[in-house]
């Protein structure tokens, strides 16, 4: 930091009755003012809202070069990591020679020189330093206008895939045939998530009792939450699993606050308002998405059981990579609660591999017509919203026992 211009005064304070002299220090922008602010960030001082602009995009600047220095370190260089950005690089080159995206700074170059991208192959340490202040500035452009996010290829939910119905579990849901697709020469494995290793458990020995004839409402809301998860995180819930899992909490109100709704159209009301609100608004969040996502769970329902038990087992997959992500000093209620919410998955998958396909027939016509309904009321009155007290009960009874 500049060392400070103090000045000495002679000016009596009107607010101070001791009318001692003052020191006060001039503005570090312009140098001819005294300063009357401080940043906050970088304790810089000026002396008005002209000083402030000019000095804050060295403070803007500096802010940036860390965060981006800070997620340079945190990449792993792995064989996939390496092969996407290959790919990502050789689009971004294509669709810049058919002309379908302006060039991301002034000159013809590219996004990257070759040395910077030799060392991203390599594994190595990159940051915004390696860049020359026009390659910077152009990086910069191209990541607030979204130009780059352009070149991250969108993901196709598995469950809309070819391969989604035509899974074949066996009786205890394990996988017995792994579908592949032939794209060409080349066999790539199918992108819908496996099903259990092991053979699910028989209801009547998880339990001593019955089922709860809520289970079906319930599903609905964890298959809302898991496919708000994946969609949000574009399919790669591997990359943060304790914070897609802390996402799947936020908007399941049965696996993050033990509620146990008693109706579709309390689920979808929750699930909806969680949606629209603020917290996701910046992630594409907002109603037409939430009737998006509900048209997701009427596709899984006419997939019916397998895949559902495949759907639930990469949840529980999910979960369980976030438990382990978990600090046991500071997260212990955390993990607590991760840990209920895998019981829960696991007893709802193997009473989903017991069910018929008349139980998915009628489920997923019920939702269809409880979409419809929702619909409706938003063209008159907006999203439905209910009290907060009758949204959802707690208690009344168990719905998805412990286990132990």
């Amino acid at each position: 930091m500049m060392p400070e211009k103090t000045i000495i005064t002679s000016e009596s304070s009107n607010s101070s009755p001791l009318n001692l002299s003052c020191s006060r220090i001039i503005c570090h922008v312009c140098n001819k003012q005294f300063s009357q602010y401080t940043c906050p960030r970088c304790n810089f001082r000026y002396c008005s809202l002209p000083c402030y602009k000019s000095h804050s995009v060295q403070c803007t600047e500096s802010f940036m070069r860390e965060n981006v220095n800070d997620e340079l370190r945190q990449v792993r260089s792995d064989d996939q990591t390496k092969t996407k950005m290959l790919e990502i690089l050789k689009r971004f080159h294509e669709e810049e020679e058919e002309g379908g995206i302006d060039s991301i700074t002034d000159d013809e170059s590219s996004i990257l020189p070759e040395d910077i991208i030799e060392k991203i192959m390599n594994g190595d340490e990159v940051s915004l330093d390696d860049l020359s202040l026009e390659e910077r500035k152009g990086f910069q452009r191209a990541l607030a206008s979204g130009e780059l996010s352009k070149m991250i290829q969108p993901w196709d939910p598995w469950w809309l895939l070819a391969s989604a119905r035509t899974i074949n579990l066996g009786l205890g849901g394990t996988q017995l045939v792994h579908c592949v697709e032939e794209e060409e020469e080349a066999i790539v494995v199918s992108e819908v998530p496996r099903g259990p290793d092991t053979p699910l458990i028989s209801l009547s020995k998880l339990s001593s009792t019955n089922p709860s004839p809520l289970l079906p409402i319930h599903l609905i809301d964890i298959v809302y939450g898991y496919c708000f998860t994946l969609r949000i995180y574009n399919g790669e819930w591997q990359s943060d699993s304790l914070g897609a899992a802390t996402m799947v909490l936020t908007v399941s109100s049965v696996l993050g606050q033990n509620a146990q709704p008693e109706t579709i159209k309390e689920v979808l009301s929750f699930c909806l308002e969680q949606t629209c609100s603020s917290a996701y608004k910046n992630l594409g969040g907002g109603l037409k998405f939430g009737l998006n996502l509900v048209d997701d769970v009427i596709c899984l329902l006419s997939l019916g059981s397998g895949a559902m038990v495949c759907l639930l087992c990469d949840l529980q997959r999910l979960i369980l990579g976030a438990i382990k992500e978990v600090k046991s000093s500071s997260g212990r209620d955390l993990k607590k609660k991760l840990k209920l919410a895998e019981r829960k998955v696991f007893f709802m998958m193997c009473w989903v591999n017991e069910q018929s396909s008349e139980v998915w027939q009628a489920l997923e016509s019920s939702v269809k017509a409880e979409k419809n309904s929702v619909v409706e009321l938003n063209d008159c009155k907006g999203v439905p919203k209910m009290k907060k007290e009758d949204q959802f009960r707690k208690g009344g009874g168990v719905v998805i026992e412990e286990i132990e």
